[in-house]
Formats: C-alpha cells, sequence, structure tokens
C-alpha cells in the first residue's frame, strides 16, 4: 500500500480501463479522488475513454461527485441504476458523448461481486417485466433463459480494473474503517471486484494511523486489497453533502431526541405520507423510497411510532428515522448498518413486508414508470429490487405534476414496474394521492378511496388519462389525514 496524493493515484488509471465507484446519493463520495482524476485529464488528456460501472447516483444535483468526471472522452460508457443527482453526467448521455446502460440496482451489485468471485455469469429474476427484460425492450442488455420452468436474466459478467472508494480511517498497512460514515454502502464489494480483477483500489480516508491502531472489529477492509491510499482534505472529505458538519446522529456516535426533530408542515406529501403510514403492520420491516416516500418516515418520527416498525433504505441502513433530499440512504438514530449487496440480497429474498415507493406515471393496467422521461433516463436505483420483491407495495404521490400534467396515462414511456409480473405473485398493490387510492385488479388501477367531499367524476377523472374501474364499496379517506 503507497499513501499517495489524489493527482499522483489518478496516474495509476490507464486509458480504456473498466472503474467503479463506492457510494450512495449525497454519501460516501471519493471527492478528492474524483478531482484528482479530472486534474489529470484537463492537463494531459488521460485517462480517456474510460467505463464506469456504479450503483446509484454519486452527487448533489450540481458539480460534487460522479459530475466531476462526467466530460467529453473521459467517460465514454456508462452502466448504472441511478443518475438523477448529476447533471454533468446526464448531459454527457443526453449530448451523445456517452453510451450508457441501466440496469437494477441489485443487479449492479451482482456485477461487482461477480468480479470478486471470478463467475463470468450472472443470473437473475429481478427485473422480469420491466424495461431491462429484453421481452419488453429487444435492445436490453440481458439475454432470457429459462431453468425449471423459471425465466431469468442472463448477463455475461466483466472484470474491474479500478475501484475508488471511500473510507474514514486507515493504518499504515492500508487496513480501512469507516466508522465516520453515514452508511456501510458497497466499498467492500466495489473493492473485492477490482483486487480479484488484478486491478487496483484506490481508497480515500480522512486520517492515517499507526500500524495495530485499529479495533479488528472495525476494519471492514483489509490492507491486503488496497493499492493506494489518499488523505483528503477536509473540504472534500465531508461526510455527506446535505451538511459540511459531521453528524453523529448519522453513525450512532448520539442520539437525538425524538421532541428534536422537526414536524413537517401539513402539505399533499404529508397527507400522502400519512395514508401510506397507515398500512403499515405492527412489525414490519418496511422500505422506503427517495422522494415523496421519505413522507412516511417524517410521519413516523412526528407520532413517534416508529419504533412498532423497521424503516429501511437499499443503502443497509435500518430503523431510525430516514432523511430526506440529499441525506437519502442515511437515518437518524439508526439501529443497524448492513452492507448494501447484504440489504438487497435479504429484498431479494423476501425481507420487506411492505415498501413506499415514488408514483411517477402509472398506466391503465397499473405499470409504473420511474426511471424515463422525454427520452432521458434518470434510472431505477433500487426500485425494480424492491417493488419486485416486497410483499405489499404501495407507490405515493400527488394525483397530477405540479404543473397540473397528468401521472395517469393510456401508455407510459418505460415500465419500471411490471403490474402483470405483480399479480402472478400476488402482491398487494396500492396508488396512494393527496385525493383518491386505488389499488391493482386485473382490470388495472381500481379507485377505491377518495378524499372528503370529492367526487370522482368532477374532481378525479378529468385529471386523469383514463376512466379506471370504481369499487362497489367506494369510501371516504380518514379525515385526520387532512388536519393540522
Amino acid at each position: 500500500m503507497k499513501i499517495v496524493t489524489a493527482r499522483q493515484a489518478a496516474e495509476a488509471i490507464k486509458d480504456g480501463s473498466v472503474f467503479t465507484i463506492g457510494g450512495f446519493c449525497g454519501f460516501v463520495a471519493p471527492e478528492e479522488l474524483l478531482i484528482g482524476i479530472r486534474e489529470r485529464y484537463d492537463e494531459t488528456g488521460s485517462p480517456k475513454d474510460l467505463t464506469m460501472l456504479k450503483g446509484v447516483s454519486v452527487g448533489d444535483y450540481a458539480e460534487r461527485g460522479a459530475s466531476r468526471i462526467s466530460v467529453p472522452g473521459l467517460v465514454t460508457k456508462i452502466i448504472c441504476s441511478h443518475l438523477g443527482l448529476e447533471p454533468a453526467t446526464m448531459k454527457l448521455v443526453a449530448d451523445g458523448d456517452a453510451e450508457l446502460t441501466m440496469l437494477p440496482l441489485g443487479t449492479i451489485v451482482e456485477f461487482e461481486t461477480a468480479a470478486a468471485s471470478g463467475m463470468k455469469d450472472i443470473i437473475t429474476e429481478v427485473g422480469i417485466g420491466t424495461f431491462v427484460d429484453p421481452d419488453v425492450d429487444p435492445d436490453a442488455m440481458a439475454d432470457k433463459i429459462t431453468l425449471n420452468g423459471t425465466d431469468y436474466l442472463h448477463y455475461a459478467a466483466m472484470p474491474i480494473d479500478v475501484a475508488l472508494i471511500r473510507m474514514t480511517t486507515a493504518d499504515e498497512t492500508g487496513n480501512l474503517t469507516c466508522e465516520k460514515e453515514a452508511m456501510v454502502a458497497d466499498q467492500f464489494e466495489v473493492a473485492a471486484a477490482a483486487h480479484n480483477s488484478g486491478g487496483i483500489v484506490i481508497a480515500q480516508v480522512e486520517r492515517i494511523v499507526g500500524a495495530g491502531e485499529l479495533d479488528p472489529r472495525d476494519v471492514k477492509i483489509h490492507g491486503s486489497m488496497v493499492d493506494y491510499v489518499v488523505v483528503a482534505s477536509p473540504e472534500n472529505h465531508i461526510q455527506g453533502y446535505d451538511s459540511p458538519d459531521y453528524r453523529p446522529e448519522l453513525t450512532g456516535d448520539a442520539r437525538v431526541p425524538q421532541s428534536e426533530i422537526e414536524p413537517m408542515p401539513l402539505s399533499a406529501r404529508k397527507i400522502c405520507g400519512r395514508r401510506a403510514y397507515r398500512e403499515i403492520e405492527e412489525g414490519s420491516i418496511v422500505n422506503l423510497g427517495i422522494g415523496m416516500p421519505d413522507a412516511v418516515g417524517a410521519v413516523a418520527g412526528e407520532e413517534g411510532t416508529q419504533g412498532r416498525m423497521t424503516l429501511s433504505t437499499e443503502s443497509g441502513v435500518l430503523g431510525g428515522v430516514p432523511i430526506s433530499g440529499l441525506g437519502f440512504g442515511a437515518a437518524i438514530n439508526p439501529d443497524a448498518m448492513y452492507k448494501m449487496a447484504d440489504i438487497l440480497r435479504l429484498y431479494d429474498g423476501g425481507l420487506l413486508d411492505m415498501a413506499v415507493l415514488g408514483l411517477a406515471e402509472t398506466d391503465s393496467s397499473g405499470n409504473v414508470n420511474v426511471s424515463k422521461f422525454g427520452g432521458r433516463s434518470v434510472g431505477p436505483g433500487g426500485f425494480i429490487d424492491i417493488s419486485q420483491n416486497a410483499k405489499k407495495v404501495i407507490f405515493m404521490g400527488t394525483l397530477t405534476t405540479k404543473g397540473g400534467g397528468k401521472k395517469f396515462l393510456p401508455e407510459i414511456e418505460q415500465i419500471t414496474f411490471s403490474a402483470k409480473t405483480a399479480l402472478s405473485k400476488r402482491q398487494e398493490v396500492l396508488y396512494v394521492t393527496e385525493k383518491a387510492v386505488f389499488r391493482l385488479t386485473e382490470d388495472g388501477p381500481e379507485l377505491f378511496e377518495i378524499a372528503p367531499g370529492l367526487d370522482p367524476e368532477k374532481d378525479i377523472f378529468p385529471d386523469m388519462g383514463f376512466v379506471p374501474k370504481v369499487a362497489e364499496d367506494l369510501r371516504t379517506m380518514e379525515e385526520w389525514l387532512f388536519s393540522e
């Protein structure tokens, strides 16, 4: 292991390399390393023609994170699950300067673990019936195969040349800990993928201590897997993009009294969050998606009853009160922090009792699109892994867009959630809005609840692109949902 500067570490990356970045949205981004790569490219034109394989967006909706290296010529191919926080990366794709392949987050993690274990193939049920299924989109990356009567998606695995990770502390032999990070995420899988592919692992840390000073129980990556360590400047090693300050309540170093968590003001978002929250049963394990669904965590915290269920995100954080915006993926007063790969495997195996996910577009069959709009791919993140495997799924959002546009449409641009697959698996599926609640049936979304004082013909159907079936037992949403 060598201790070097970010600029020196960038010299080790060869043109045409496949590299991967650890991180999750606004957290665990190796900012100093990305700056070093960009500086080298601007000065020398290398490294160039890189393939970037990563999980979700690593960015701040502006210039930080992966946006720093998203310039023409540097990155020319991208395989990921989400780009929403990286405007420069989205522009790179929109301008035709980089080829993009979107996959479910769990499949990206499978690429990492396959590289680490020397596997040649990846076989998964995740994504059947969605845009990554070649029966839905002939240009999909996967092949469709059938084993013992069950359909699967098959991908060819690939080696990883470079891993860029961010940890908290390194010792003089390269052992790494992450005690001040808000999540564990996928740093181990990223490092293992590169190391076992014969590539290099570059770690950004806050500090270096002497050999033997680290508690072995805290070491997440052994020094034998690490090639270079870069000590970052403080401004490039903040805990998360949502705050310049270290927040100990996100790591377990401190706990915040429930009374100090600000209540959410009454809004359509809160109404939807309250209604979705009403569906959660005692003892449930629940995943909350980014955006509107994080209102459920805020409602649970405000009611002081989040302890009656376990809220989780695909970052691997369980328990506590999940935070929103650039803080998505972390939680105040968490109970546990799993690795992202571990939580996704548990999701695939049926851990989730319920998921509350965003409602961007829904068609007359009940399919949902959250991944592509106006020809631009934002990506599904963990949406497909979660929605396909949770026992109960709630899609939550306002009935119309902010500008009054329709969300319930005759057809949608891309299928991120397959109603047909959900029905075949007998999943319970609801679509919760501030004006009405629908449930998935063989005939598509069925209206079964309506806000007090509203009339379906006057107040609901004109805002929809199709007229849904109305339940015989149509009822009124509870009054308290709309109260301060």
